[in-house]
């Protein structure tokens, strides 16, 4: 038996530059799971979904090892703020900003973030 992706009908959509570019369907985002989308300039985003239905979304390049795996890894909060770490070095970065919690001098890019 083959079970159908079930669609919502809503798109992912990131602010680049003064436009919104849609990304994915809203239903390929599982709670608590990162997916990797190529935007058109080469770069590659992570996009995540918390329980609570929120949408984040950053760049998937470990600024500490160069490699495109951020969308791989473990999400959680710290002091009501929600991360990702890296699944490599275990480095957290703030979903909502970009900013490395585990040092203050790197930060990733973030997105605005929306359905359509």
């Amino acid at each position: 038996m083959t079970l159908a992706l079930e669609t919502t009908g809503l798109k992912i959509q990131l602010r680049l530059d003064d436009a919104w570019f849609t990304v994915c369907d809203l239903s390929r985002l599982l709670p608590g799971r990162g997916v990797a989308a190529l935007l058109p300039d080469g770069r590659q985003v992570a996009l995540f979904r918390d329980r609570a239905g929120e949408l984040y979304a950053i760049d998937n390049r470990d600024p500490f090892t160069g490699a495109a795996v951020l969308s791989r890894g473990l999400t959680g909060t710290h002091q009501g703020r929600p991360y990702v770490a890296s699944p490599l070095l275990k480095q957290r970065f703030d979903l909502v900003t970009g900013q490395c919690l585990d040092d203050e001098t790197v930060r990733v890019a973030a997105y605005d973030v929306r359905t359509a």
